[in-house]
């Protein structure tokens, strides 16, 4: 009779757990689509030159978008610095080509380069920056990518920028 009572309330308590849990991914996911809502995508960067979303999701029904990119890391601007540039995928690589000539106080960007939709300042270790750019930049046909244009950088920290409906 004892075993049967310890059974009934861990299965009791297990259940609670499983329950709970499943409360807790059912508020991540409602959390999502409250961003997705707010037209704000959070984008995480680390000292290992990394961006931890590899897919950023825009709603086309936003007006503008804004990219909150913040920096995990520990290690200062001037060693592991950070950026996101949005563009066309096929831009990508040309934009980061001239990284190193644009330089750290243009973000590492060509000032007026048209190939970039937005690019964020450079931010080092425990900082955070915001971007914003009008979602009717993007055209639904084209492929869309984020990445950090810290030389280098571009060919570890890049990501796809879905436009969903």
């Amino acid at each position: 009779m004892r075993s049967t009572g310890l059974f009934f309330g861990m299965l009791v308590t297990g259940l609670l757990s499983f329950a709970t849990t499943a409360n807790e991914v059912e508020f991540k996911v409602q959390d999502t689509d409250a961003q997705d809502t707010n037209c704000e995508v959070r984008l995480e960067a680390n000292d290992r030159m990394q961006f931890v979303q590899k897919q950023l999701f825009v709603n086309s029904t936003c007006e503008t978008v804004t990219v909150l990119l913040q920096h995990i890391g520990k290690l200062p601007v001037t060693a592991m610095g950070h950026n996101v540039v949005v563009a066309l995928a096929s831009d990508m690589q040309g934009i980061a080509a001239d990284s190193f000539k644009a330089g750290v106080a243009n973000h590492y960007v060509t000032p007026g380069d048209e190939r970039v939709i937005a690019v964020s300042k450079v931010i080092g270790g425990g900082e955070t920056t915001r971007v914003s750019f009008a979602v009717a930049k993007l055209d639904p046909a084209q492929r869309y990518v984020f990445f950090c244009a810290a030389p280098g950088h571009w060919v570890m920290m890049k990501g796809e920028l879905v436009i969903s409906r």
